[in-house]
């Protein structure tokens, strides 16, 4: 249960839900099934589909989990199992990475390092513990620039034990799509290694649930937790909130202490990253509240649409949303760390000589043209051949990171939350992320507990850096 923040009267897990139907809430969720993994596995067929970006427009085809984009959004609580079976309709290899969940090494779906890929026809069941609750997503691991950019992904959502203490729950997954005049995905740059030397696949189109500009029902003060998912190949986001007091309050699925948005009001999100909201909707009966994207010439994404003559309350609630600690154990850096050096090199305006693949040395020019590689880890472009480090369970690594190349990089990492130790670009926040974003000539300096062992990606989350060379994994032994 969780306590109703207006009258101090204890409302259900039911009550919610039928207030939020009353509104019109499923407007609020994510298009494709609700699911949750009880029992019987959740089906995620990922087959052929068609997508009404706009409404007056010609259709979209995409490939999406039961045909649909996003995905179903799959729901449990902390501490459950998750269990789903992809089935595989695409006519081509695939995977289901669980991104940003700490999970048994081989259930984390990266194609020929922690599992074979599931080929057209065939299916594989994934099955793991959610152990902690957050805002999680779910995309391929296999081809990934052209399978998640058409369409495959979907959130999971693990529930605290207790709901928070909101109103209702919004659910926005943002991607941008490049369409050409017939509205088709623009297929011959999917791979092109001019967007892989720049700043990454970037689209002309925005969508919110699978859907342009999407109209969602709210109330005047009314408190919503929003979870947002950048699901965009490459794009940083750059969001604002018209007409509402926001406060963040988890990261990556970590909850954080609750902080309103910087003096601008601008939430920087990086490709894969999430973050969850608190907005307290400020404006009057009958307003409309945008949500905008700022990066480049600002858009619109959505607008919360304040129903006529009805408030949920006349004041807007003052008390912070604290959501209760997952979990996940910092590292110790008095414990004999291990210390890795990683730098980052290539892409356009390059400083980059060279560098190796697949154990020959090549010229930038000679990688390019041959391997369609131009980013590499520490010389090494693409290096799955060996573990670029190797650590036994229980103790400390520290990764110090150079970004010594002309753009920003969003670096994952599989298995583990990381803490930014320290930054020579922007605050350093005690935050645990599984994603943080580099900028150009940023260095900076990360830590974890490797305490889940198997072998782990480590790599840039902008699609067609990750392609082009900046992929990598690392070991945790058991001890």
């Amino acid at each position: 249960m969780t306590l109703d923040v207006r009258s101090g009267a204890f409302l259900t897990r039911r009550s919610i839900m039928v207030a939020a139907a009353a509104l019109g809430g499923a407007a609020l969720l994510p298009r494709g099934l609700k699911a949750r993994a009880a029992g019987d596995p959740v089906s995620l067929e990922a087959k052929p589909g068609e997508a009404r970006f706009l409404p007056q427009g010609p259709a979209t085809p995409v490939w999406g989990y039961g045909g649909s984009v996003p995905g179903p959004e799959i729901r449990v609580r902390q501490g459950a199992d998750v269990l789903a079976r992809l089935t595989n309709g695409i006519g081509e290899p695939t995977t289901i990475h669980w991104h940003g969940i700490r999970i048994d090494n081989a259930m984390d779906g990266v194609a020929h390092l922690t599992q074979h890929p599931v080929m057209p026809g065939q299916s594989f069941d994934y099955r793991f513990k959610a152990p902690d609750a957050g805002t999680f997503w779910y995309h391929p691991h296999a081809h990934q620039v052209m399978q998640q950019d058409r369409g495959l992904y979907g959130l999971l959502i693990v529930e605290e034990p207790e709901p928070a203490a909101v109103d209702r729950e919004v659910s926005l997954v943002i991607d941008d799509w490049r369409l050409d005049a017939d509205g088709a995905i623009e297929t011959r740059s999917l791979e092109h290694l001019f967007d892989a030397a720049h700043a990454g696949r970037i689209g002309n189109l925005l969508t919110v649930n699978g859907r342009v500009a999407p109209e969602l029902p709210a109330r005047a003060g009314e408190r919503l937790r929003v979870r947002l998912c950048n699901a965009c190949n490459a794009r940083v986001l750059e969001l604002t909130f018209e007409e509402a007091r926001a406060q963040v309050v988890a990261v990556d699925g970590q909850p954080i202490a609750p902080e309103p948005l910087p003096g601008d009001g601008t939430l920087v999100v990086p490709p894969s990253g999430r973050a969850d909201l608190v907005l307290d909707m400020a404006g009057g009966p009958g307003s409309r509240a945008a949500v905008k994207e700022v990066s480049r010439q600002p858009v619109s994404l959505a607008h919360f649409a304040l129903a006529e003559g009805e408030r949920a309350r006349d004041k807007l609630l003052d008390a912070p949303v604290s959501l209760p600690r997952n979990p996940v154990r910092a590292p110790d850096l008095g414990q004999d760390p291990l210390v890795f050096a990683l730098l980052m090199e290539g892409g356009a305006m390059s400083r980059m000589a060279g560098a190796r693949f697949k154990g020959e040395y090549h010229s930038l020019r000679e990688l390019a043209q041959k391997h369609r590689m131009v980013w590499a880890f520490n010389g090494k472009a693409n290096n799955h051949s060996e573990p670029m480090l190797t650590v036994a369970a229980g103790r400390p690594v520290v990764i110090e990171m150079v970004n010594d190349t002309a753009w920003p990089h969003a670096m994952h990492i599989h298995g583990h939350h990381m803490l930014v130790t320290a930054r020579t670009r922007g605050a350093v926040k005690p935050w645990f992320r599984d994603t943080v974003l580099m900028e150009a000539r940023e260095e900076m300096t990360v830590a974890f507990l490797a305490d889940n062992p198997g072998k782990w990606m480590l790599h840039c989350h902008m699609l067609e850096h990750q392609m082009a060379g900046m992929s990598a994994y690392f070991e945790v032994t058991r001890s």
